[in-house]
């Protein structure tokens, strides 16, 4: 029924039976009928449109068709109804569909912004990962730059150090030469003053001792004569027979491995039995043993491994570590050289290396030439099993910078220390007999003994001694012979001794300072 109201926009038209109603007339008074009055929602409104619309519905009542209209009127209305809902849930529809895109959007974007966000990660990642390498790369760079450094501050050092070493051992030899000078000298003036005023003693005493020589050897060929026959007293009657046959026992003996070695009582029992050790195994044709022999210089090293090559009657080949840098390329051929005549020998080879740590240094920390290198490899190959052919003897005063391979090759460690109290008597005894005693009253030399205790004097510098070599107390002993040779008179007196002793000291305690880098000692403190 909406249609009879005009509630649609769309008026349907009437059944052709329904008058149509006429349209309503012109609002009287025009547009301003109102005059002054103003104008409410009202004033416009239209009461005509409800008078058709209650005389239609009076005229449809009446009609026999009313009830066709209303259906059909209701049938309209159901189906705009219908097409309402239709257009309603195409719209719900086109609602839906429009969410669904927004959601695959909004899919596609987050999709979009997660790709992003991960390759953001990965360039982040790869960022941080160049910048790790490149902090990692510039701490090699200076860690290498430091080792460079350090490397270079101890090449000075040892560059400084050799130069003083250097400049230390010609100082030494300045002195040496200029003392051996003085000495040459001294003993020739007091050899000729001697030579005057004794020439005829002298003749009368070798006279008198080669008549008593002669007449011994006499009396011990009768003997023998008599025991043993005419055939033995013929030959013993020939005195440079018999003088060659002695001379040939006695040089046949094997020489006592400690003569004239001073060492402390445990460390001459173990050296002994080295020794004896060394000279079984060469008559027996064992593997020898390879020895390290370490210590401060002038303990007696180099002085045993002489008398123990002598003592086991073995050939002996000595060389210094300082020796084979200045080979070159020769050091490799000079080294197997050495082995092979080792390999020929009927003796065997007794390989004595003294300063062995300025030769056989640590190959991964030391910088050495390829050439050193090259030769210490040559060393390490020749001496790498026990051999019955040769025997290895190291010396050295820095065995802590021996190579690992050459620490594996050594059977026997032996510590020369420095001589303690009763070893320090012993050899300022020995020397002060062989260097003042055996020359004052020898009667042939320009030399003479004030009288005062020598054993006590002997004692007394044995205590002050301490700290010395065997090596400085033999210096010590050369010292008074030549403080003697150039005194006027060719007297040695007690106060001249002190003096040598005092300064022998002074020097001493001066080396010490260089060794451990200490200031010097003022002469007026010693």
């Amino acid at each position: 029924m909406s249609w009879l109201f005009g509630l649609n926009k769309g008026q349907p038209e009437a059944p052709p039976e329904f008058p149509v109603p006429p349209p309503p007339p012109p609002p009287a008074g025009g547009s301003g009928g109102g005059g002054d009055k103003p104008k409410d929602k009202w004033s416009n409104f239209d009461p005509t449109g409800l008078e058709r619309a209650a005389q239609a519905a009076k005229e449809l009542d009446k009609s026999r068709h009313a009830k066709e209209a209303l259906d059909l009127a209701r049938m309209q209305e159901q189906s705009v109804q219908m097409e309402h809902q239709t257009k309603i849930k195409e719209y719900e529809a086109a609602v839906e569909q429009l969410k669904g895109d927004q959601l695959r959007i909004q899919g596609e974007e987050r999709r979009k912004t997660v790709g992003e966000e991960t390759k953001q990660h990965q360039s982040r990642a790869q960022f941080q990962d160049r910048l790790a390498r490149q902090r990692y790369e510039d701490q090699l760079k200076q860690q290498q730059a430091l080792n460079e450094d350090n490397l270079r501050k101890q090449e000075d050092s040892v560059l400084k150090q050799e130069a003083m070493r250097k400049a230390t051992i010609e100082h030494e030899m300045q002195l040496r030469h200029k003392n051996e000078l003085l000495r040459v000298e001294a003993e020739s003036k007091a050899r000729a003053r001697v030579e005057r005023e004794n020439a005829d003693l002298i003749r009368e005493q070798i006279r008198l001792k080669a008549a008593e020589h002669r007449q011994t050897v006499l009396e011990t060929i009768r003997t023998a004569g008599a025991v043993f026959g005419e055939g033995f007293r013929a030959f013993v009657s020939d005195w440079d027979k018999v003088t060659a046959t002695m001379s040939k026992r006695l040089t046949s003996k094997p020489q006592d491995a400690l003569e004239g070695v001073v060492l402390s009582p445990n460390l001459e029992e173990r050296v002994r039995d080295i020794a004896i050790a060394t000279r079984n195994t060469r008559q027996n044709k064992g593997l020898y043993r390879n020895i390290l022999m370490y210590g401060p210089p002038g303990t007696g090293k180099t002085l045993f491994a002489k008398k123990l090559a002598v003592h086991s009657g073995m050939d002996y080949a000595i060389m210094t570590g300082g020796d084979v840098a200045p080979m070159g390329r020769e050091g490799v051929t000079a080294m197997h050289k050495v082995f092979d005549w080792a390999n020929t020998s009927r003796r065997g080879l007794l390989l004595f290396v003294d300063e062995a740590d300025a030769f056989l240094r640590k190959r991964s920390t030391e910088k050495i030439s390829e050439e050193l290198r090259a030769t210490l490899n040559a060393f390490l190959y020749r001496t790498g099993e026990q051999s019955n052919k040769f025997m290895m003897v190291l010396a050295s005063n820095q065995p802590e910078q021996f190579d690992w391979a050459i620490n594996d090759r050594i059977d026997e460690i032996v510590n020369f220390a420095l001589p303690g109290p009763d070893e320090r008597e012993r050899l300022v005894r020995l020397y002060f007999d062989r260097y003042v005693l055996e020359p004052a009253t020898g009667g042939r030399q320009r030399m003479k003994l004030a009288q005062f205790d020598y054993g006590k004097k002997c004692s007394d510098i044995a205590k002050r001694a301490e700290g010395m070599s065997g090596r400085e107390i033999s210096k010590l002993g050369v010292a008074w012979q030549a403080a003697a040779y150039s005194s006027e008179d060719g007297v040695l007196t007690e106060a001249m001794i002190d003096a040598r002793v005092d300064e022998a000291m002074r020097q001493h305690l001066q080396k010490m300072d260089w060794l451990h880098g200490t200031p010097p000692v003022p002469p007026h403190c010693l």
